[in-house]
């Protein structure tokens, strides 16, 4: 074992799986022995590159209570974790960080009939983990979950997402965007966009509004700073556990 490794803080873990979704996306599958977490929450995975521990941060996109565990990842240029992480196969090794971490969890979120989760690429990892648990739909009388990316293939986890539609028919909705590209079924542009002009709302049949809505936003600064300056604007609050609000945000990197 490396030096720079502590078993205390780390557990070594065992790839399950590599997914490619397309020639930049991946989610790794991953069996290893951590600590509870909430679902929404983050932790951070590591391995030996070069004789150099490398680590980053990375959201459970599993149920707190789902095996194995699964992580969804970008490749970065000259990044050594994520081009050592494309390269893993079943049985190799690699360290998970036994304490999650992060506060986008529905236990830090107000009750409302609504819940919007707004998501920027990778970023619908965590929207994800939340949406495999009862919670949710116990609480909120419909649920919206969007998912913005630049090209349609990089609308992963379809198989996922359709699973939540059948289950919960009149409860759910998925609306994507793409940037780059016109799809035939997507809303076009940015999120940000898509809110100043009500489009989103459009789409969704559903408006947001302080007195029924609260609003998880997760992915790029620049989205979340955006997205939460227009809501605002509009009489929603930053949601924070001495002053409950309306928008529970987490940047993305």
């Amino acid at each position: 074992m490396s030096k720079a490794i502590d078993p205390k803080r780390w557990s070594e873990g065992s790839v399950y799986a590599l997914r490619r979704w397309t020639d930049k996306l991946y989610s790794v599958q991953v069996e290893a022995d951590v600590q509870p977490f909430l679902a929404g929450q983050f932790t951070k995975l590591g391995l030996q590159v070069d004789a150099e521990f490398v680590e980053r941060p990375y959201s459970y996109v599993n149920a707190p209570q789902e095996m194995p565990l699964e992580f969804y990842f970008v490749t970065v240029p000259d990044g050594p974790l994520t081009r050592a992480m494309t390269n893993l196969q079943p049985g190799d090794p690699i360290w998970v960080m036994r304490r999650p971490s992060g506060f986008l969890t529905l236990n830090e979120v107000p009750d409302a009939r609504h819940l919007w989760m707004l998501s920027t690429g990778t970023a619908i990892g965590p929207f994800l983990s939340i949406l495999k648990t009862v919670e949710p739909w116990q609480r909120f009388e419909r649920i919206v979950l969007v998912h913005a990316v630049r090209m349609a293939e990089e609308l992963s986890f379809a198989d996922t997402i359709q699973a939540f539609a059948a289950r919960h028919p009149r409860q759910f909705q998925f609306i994507p965007f793409v940037s780059r590209e016109q799809s035939g079924f997507a809303l076009p542009g940015r999120i940000p966009a898509a809110l100043q002009s009500s489009l989103l709302e459009q789409r969704a049949a559903l408006d947001i509004r302080p007195e029924t809505s609260q609003i998880m936003i997760c992915g790029n600064p620049e989205m979340v700073k955006d997205t939460s300056a227009i809501l605002q604007a509009r009489g929603l609050e930053r949601n924070r556990r001495r002053t409950p609000g309306h928008i529970t945000v987490e940047n993305y990197w």
